[in-house]
């Protein structure tokens, strides 16, 4: 195996999460929209779409900063990306049950 590719996977399958997060949470804004509901549904989709947006934005200085700690041997801190993916989640979620509870 060659040296580095286990970093190349990681950051594309960030870049997975955030584009699905980022897409997902349009889709289903616009839908809401579309469909005439009000803010309350809408608003979870859009923070989720920001969340994604926000995580992909991030993702070529979370590469810089894990490739920098791999070759330094210095401890990485991503507590911060994996919250906004959490965030993100947990807003599709709560989106997702309102919609269905409010049917």
């Amino acid at each position: 195996m060659t040296s580095g590719l286990h970093n190349e996977r990681t950051r594309l399958a960030w870049v997975r999460t955030a584009t699905v997060l980022a897409v997902a949470g349009l889709v289903a804004a616009g839908a809401g929209l579309r469909g005439g509901e009000g803010p309350l549904m809408i608003t979870p989709f859009a923070v989720a779409a920001l969340c994604g947006a926000i995580l992909l934005l991030r993702t070529g200085a979370r590469y810089r900063r894990v490739e920098r700690a791999l070759r330094d041997g210095a401890p990485l801190d991503d507590k911060v990306d994996a919250r906004l993916a959490w965030a993100g989640v947990l807003c599709v979620v709560a989106g997702a049950l309102a919609l269905v509870l409010s049917r």
